[in-house]
This record gives structure tokens, sequence and C-alpha cells, in this order.
């Protein structure tokens, strides 16, 4: 047992973190995007080790993200707890790449957090990033961006009362902050302490010149004096530093009076400072100084990778994570794409296979046949064994290794030009097809296939084999940094994937039964091996 946090303590993609503590436990909920069901909610009693404890947008009455952007669907949730009930507030992100952005505000509750969410309330389509605070006196207040479209209006943090018993938002909005000069607060969150009304935001943008700041005003309404230690985290000022991009953040009070602020960050490769793995979340001792104000333990404003704590910890780490498809339902680890698969996925017509449907194409934003699971170490292997007839070269199943529909590797069994069943690797590089040279592998039919991606790093591999024999490459050394935020040809926000897909551009019926999935983490993933 050692008495420190390793950093990141969620690797892959798990940004914008929102944490709570009631009683002995933390309760943790990240941003989902456009992966279905929206948003995670993790929970940890040592701030290392977190378990998946509830994935509560779980139905399109909730959450529907039907033709959502890439990188869309759900921006920064904001977990919070009172009087029994727990509240999550979350932004559906429709559009974002244009001058107007469509992104719509709900709330939802629950008694047991574990247990079915309630039905949404709608809040506000102003801006994104929304969160709720719980006044000692009761009221209850929403904090968010208001994204003006107009270059000549600046962005602000805006403040507007919400009443639990009417369920919606009265009186008026008003714009109560506007950042330490950094550019573009966003990510709020309201703090009470000692008097003061604290505000915490994310400012510079979301990658490298992200940075943490703080204000505090005497009324909730505002003016907010900026605090004079600000950026309180920032990485900045060093590019070396192995945790980057580090800001919005959230704060927690330990049983033991200490205090720690969650945070995103990105671990980039070199040689082109590509963070594969996405924004993840890290954990920082903080501290409260005598004038009031808050600032790292260490008294730096830089991210630490081992933080000291108070308590021991042993991090818990499986090396193989086996899906066997025994049904009757997924495991919690997949994802889908925008919305549920519901009939396209069946884990009983088969029993011990997962059977897909093929539906949209791979470059689809509406009904994808495909399910994935974040990539969370910088060195792993996904491997599947399938059963599939293609009849059409319309018609693909396989692994895919998936940042969004533009950008993704997919080793494939398909038909050939020929009309023969083949295992080929093709590439959707920024929306345009691109096929590995000499990989169209002629395969037997009536035979299952295993199929292996094995990445290290920027490197990933392909592999095939029939039945139970040996491993073959299925074509060239891919670039795996592709497939990250730094890539694509507009801003994204979310990380790689790996998973199986089932496509259908034929006739929307071929199916695809996969015996079992196994993703293999080699090192920690934690990045200081």
């Amino acid at each position: 047992m050692e008495n420190y946090i390793v950093n990141p303590v969620l690797p892959g993609f798990h940004p914008d973190p929102s944490i709570i503590r009631v009683g002995m436990d933390y309760y943790m909920a990240v941003s989902t995007f456009e992966w279905f069901p929206g948003v995670c909610i993790y929970h940890s009693t040592d701030l290392q080790n977190w378990e998946l404890a509830a994935r509560p947008l779980d139905r399109v009455s909730q959450l529907d993200m039907k033709g959502n952007d890439a990188s869309g669907g759900v921006f920064a949730p904001c977990l919070s707890y009172d009087n029994g009930v727990f509240y999550l507030v979350y932004t559906n992100v429709r559009t974002h790449w244009y001058e107007f952005m469509d992104c719509h505000n709900y709330l939802v509750t629950a008694s047991d957090i574990r247990g079915e969410w309630s039905e949404p309330v709608y809040l506000h389509s102003m801006g994104f990033d929304p969160s709720l605070f719980h006044d000692d006196d009761g009221r209850k207040w929403v904090v968010s961006i208001v994204r003006h479209y107009r270059k000549m209006r600046v962005q602000k943090i805006a403040l507007q009362e919400y009443d639990p018993v009417l369920k919606k938002m009265t009186g008026l909005l008003t714009e109560i902050f506007g950042g330490s000069g950094l550019t573009a607060p966003e990510g709020p969150h309201l703090y009470r302490k000692d008097g003061f009304y604290y505000i915490m935001t994310a400012e510079g943008g979301t990658e490298y010149g992200h940075a943490v700041t703080m204000g505090r005003s005497e009324r909730i309404g505002g003016p907010y004096e900026l605090s004079p230690y600000n950026p309180v985290l920032t990485s900045r000022n060093d590019l070396t530093l192995p945790l980057q991009k580090t800001g919005h953040a959230d704060l927690v009070e330990a049983p033991d009076g200490e205090w720690y602020m969650v945070h995103l960050c990105g671990r980039p490769l070199p040689p082109f400072r590509r963070c594969i793995l996405g924004r993840e979340t890290a954990v920082q001792h903080v501290r409260w100084t005598e004038d009031g104000w808050l600032c790292l333990a260490d008294g730096g404003k830089e991210p630490q990778v081992r933080v000291p704590v108070s308590w021991p910890v042993e991090r818990k780490l499986e090396e193989e994570i086996r899906y066997s498809f025994q049904g009757p339902d997924l495991s919690p680890d997949f994802f889908s794409l925008r919305v549920p698969l519901g009939e396209a996925l069946s884990l009983t017509e088969r029993p011990g296979c997962l059977r897909l449907t093929g539906k949209d194409s791979p470059n689809s934003r509406f009904e994808q046949s495909l399910i994935a699971r974040r990539q969370e170490d910088f060195a792993f292997s996904f491997e599947t064994e399938l059963d599939f007839e293609p009849s059409s070269e319309r018609q693909m199943a396989g692994i895919l290794y998936f940042y969004d529909e533009c950008d993704f590797y997919y080793l494939r069994v398909t038909h050939g030009q020929s009309g023969q069943k083949i295992i080929d690797v093709m590439q959707m590089n920024r929306g345009k097809t691109e096929y590995m040279p000499d990989c169209g592998i002629a395969v037997p039919e009536g035979r299952s296939i295993r199929l292996k991606l094995v990445v290290r790093r920027t490197e990933a591999s392909c592999y095939y084999s029939l039945e139970q024999g040996a491993w073959q490459p299925a074509g060239n050394t891919l670039d795996a940094s592709l497939l990250s935020d730094e890539y694509p040809e507009e801003g994204a926000y979310t990380g790689a994937m790996v998973g199986l897909g089932c496509h259908d551009m034929a006739y929307r019926s071929a199916r695809a039964y996969f015996k079992y999935a196994v993703y293999r983490r080699e090192g920690t993933g934690m990045g200081i091996d």
C-alpha cells in the first residue's frame, strides 16, 4: 500500500469531471459526448480506484442524439446532492461547428444514484456546461456559459434561479463572471465557504492553454473579485509536464477535512503531441490560504502525477477484461453511437454470442450497429471471433478502432470486388476512404474468423486467424495518433474507442455473430512505467 494517488485516476476518454462526497463515498460524473448511454457516474472510497456506478441517461426520452454532430452530445455534466436527492444537469449539444449552436440543457434526479433516473426537466438553450448550486437558504441556482453568436459579445458565465417546485428556471438571467482574461471562461461551479461565494471556471480553451481560475464575492450575483493565485492550476507554461491540458475542475472535501480538486488532463505522445486517449481525469490536493483563497497544496500551479494523501491506497487494475456475451445484458463498458441499438443487437438469438444486424454505413450519424469501449492504455490489444457471411461488398463486420465517423480504422470481413469473402483493413481519414495495400485476404466461406488489433503507443497493427490457427498480419502498421483530439480538421473532444460493428448498406439485414471480445492492457496505463 502507498499513501499517494497516481494520475490519471480515470485514464482514457473521461473528460469534464464533476465530484461530490456523500458520507464516505465519492461519486464523479464525466462527459460522454455522442456515445450512448449518456454520462458515466463512478464511485470510489479512496479517490484512486473508481468503479462504474451508473449510466443515468439510458433512455431516448432523456437523451436523443440521433444526427448530432461529432463531438456533440453530452458536454460537462454536473452532479450534486441535496436532502437525499441526487441531481444531474447536462447539455445535449446538437450542432456546434457553426455560427449558431444548438445546446439544450436538462436536469434529472434520483433518490438512489444507481437506480432509475427521472425524466428530464428542460432548463434553457443559452449555452453549455450547466452547474447546479444548492445554497444554504434552500434556493437553487444554475450557472452556465452564455454562448453569444455575435463576435463583439464576450463569452461570460451567467446565473439564473431554478424553482424545484415549478421545475423551471425563474427570475432574470444575469451575467456574473467574465473570467481572468485567459479567454473563454467555461465549466463553472459555485461553492459557499466562510461567508463567500466562490466561482471556479476553466479558461484558455480545452487544449494546451487550458487553466483553472477562481473568483469570489459576498453576493451570489457578484461582483466577483479575481483570485491573486490565478491560474490556480495549469500546464500552459511547461509543455514538458506529463499531464497537459489541465483544466475544467471541481472540488470535494475529504472526511479528514482536506480538500481535493478533480480536473481533466491529456497525455500527448511524440512526435506530434497527439492525445490518443483523449481528455482524462486526474486528482490534485488543494488547500485554502489564510486569506481565503484556494491553491495547490504544494504551493505551485502545475499538476502532479503522484499526489500524497493521508490514507493507504492500493491501485487495482485488471490486466484482461473478457466479454463472454452470455447475456442477458451487454457489459456497461460498451457504448453505442448516439442512440440505443434496440433490435439491431441481441444476446439471446444465438446463446453465447452477440448478434449485430447491419444498418447504416460507418459514416452515419443516425443508425450505426456499433458498440465500443474506451481505449484506456497506451499499450493494449482487442480481439474477437465472429461468424459472418456477407453477400455483398456493401456488407461488412469486424473490429473498429474509432474516433468518430470521419476518422477510424476498420479491420473487417466483407466481399472483395471479385465477389469472394475477404479480410481487409479500411481507413477513414478525415472522411476519405483509404485501403491498406495488398490486404484483400481471401478466406473460406462458413468458417469462424478471429480478428485482433494491437496498439503500442502511436502504432497499431491488425491480425487475423482462421478458427484456432496462428495469428497472421493484415495490412501494414497504422498511425494510431490519427485517432486523437488533435487530428480531425475541426475541433474534437472525445478519445479513441475500440469495438465491434456490423454495417449493411444493401439490405440493412446482414447479421454478424461475435463469440467473445477481450481487452488486454499491458503496463499500468498510467503513463509512468
